[in-house]
């Protein structure tokens, strides 16, 4: 990296920290003498809600980037929808779940230390564990977050949509203090879980004035996707896992990219950027490469914060 490209680089940091920490530290051992069994508790409520439903780990890792893009992991998005409509209710959210993992999570840590451990820590805790327990790499979160009282649907237009170009990826991880490289391996991610038809109808109806399927998706995969999604679908929870392993944390994401097997334009668009491409390739070539990428740009991402308080329930402020 060039002298004056850290410097850019560093300068866009140090705004975003200024207008994220509002003075919020987080440290690694910040519950060590409030609330030490603090993580084991959580880890143990993810574990126990994933035995019973095996996309609890794809719901609350998706639950923590969704936090995390919208002023700072501060729990917003936990926040229900009282006078205005908060961001759980917009139209990105809609179909995030499991949010009563983080209430039990929550209702078992106030029993030990009431008032001490803010939700959006336990967020972070609960994405990191579910990592974990689907088989990707663990890491040390970063500890000391407050929680948001700000929570509008509105902003949810904020959110990386599925349909990005890469110069729209790249604005909007930048914005937040992330590089190339943390886009990419954040996107892994999307190894988890389960996309509906919505998150890429783009991409095998009318894709342009020339192609009604993207040509750059697989025609096998194209020809699927198009029997599961028709064009007049519905079916409401009609769509495609995210990757065969939908429930196992690995790097197939990235191997299926490099074979235009990847749902959503976003993934494909991976492909358009010559360090990005690399980037994927590296990933796809190595899932230990990727891991130790994905638990550094995790706890990068995860040490964005905006709050004031700790709550005492995660759905509504003191």
């Amino acid at each position: 990296m060039s002298s004056s490209s850290a410097l850019i680089l560093f300068s866009s940091l140090l705004i975003f920290s200024l207008i994220y920490s509002q003075g919020n530290a987080l440290s690694s051992n910040y519950y060590e003498n409030t609330c030490p069994q603090v993580e084991d508790i959580v880890t143990q409520v993810v574990t126990e809600a994933t035995k019973k439903d095996k996309t609890v780990p794809a719901a609350l890792l998706r639950m923590h980037f969704h936090d995390c893009f919208i002023r700072g992991c501060d729990a917003s998005v936990l926040l229900n929808s009282k006078k205005n409509t908060a961001e759980k209710d917009g139209p990105p959210n809609v179909s995030l779940h499991a949010f009563y993992v983080i209430d039990s999570a929550k209702k078992a840590i106030e029993a030990r230390c009431p008032g001490i451990v803010s939700c959006a820590d336990i967020l972070a805790f609960a994405a990191r564990d579910s990592v974990v327990v689907s088989g990707g790499p663990s890491w040390d979160v970063p500890k000391g977050r407050k929680d948001g009282r700000t929570s509008k649907a509105s902003e949810t237009i904020q959110l990386p949509a599925p349909t990005f170009n890469i110069n729209q990826l790249q604005q909007s991880f930048s914005q937040r203090g992330l590089s190339l490289e943390d886009l990419v391996a954040l996107s892994g991610g999307h190894t988890l879980g389960f996309s509906h038809c919505s998150s890429f109808n783009n991409r095998i109806h009318n894709f342009n004035n020339t192609h009604d399927v993207d040509p750059t998706l697989h025609p096998t995969l194209a020809a699927t996707l198009k029997s599961i999604c028709p064009l007049k679908n519905r079916a409401k929870n009609a769509g495609s896992p995210m990757d065969p392993s939908s429930t196992t944390f690995d790097n197939t994401y990235y191997k299926l990219i490099l074979q235009n097997k990847s749902l959503f334009s976003s993934d494909q668009a991976l492909l358009s950027n010559p360090k990005t491409k690399n980037l994927v390739s590296d990933f796809a070539s190595s899932k230990d490469t990727f891991f130790k990428a994905f638990a550094n740009s995790m706890i990068k991402m995860s040490s964005i914060n905006g709050g004031q308080e700790v709550r005492r329930d995660c759905r509504v402020t003191n």
